[in-house]
């Protein structure tokens, strides 16, 4: 199991860093509750985050698969 931090999130899916978190942000209109949720990597308020790489792959199939549903 890979965990992804922010930078490598944001190269993969092509979203900005505040469009990742209004994804998370259920007060968000952007909000969307099929996106990844992070990972605590320490203990800390305001310790790091990171993604599973796994989840990060499956949601950007779903994104094609509903794109190719669209079509």
């Amino acid at each position: 199991m890979n965990i992804l931090r922010m930078p490598k999130v944001i190269e993969k899916i092509g979203l900005s860093k505040s469009s990742i978190y209004e994804r998370l942000d259920s007060k968000s209109i952007r909000h969307d509750p099929s996106f990844p949720k992070p990972v605590q990597l320490g203990g800390g308020k305001n310790s790091p985050i990171g993604f599973i790489d796994g989840e990060i792959e499956e949601w950007l199939e779903k994104q094609i698969l509903k794109r190719d549903a669209s079509l």
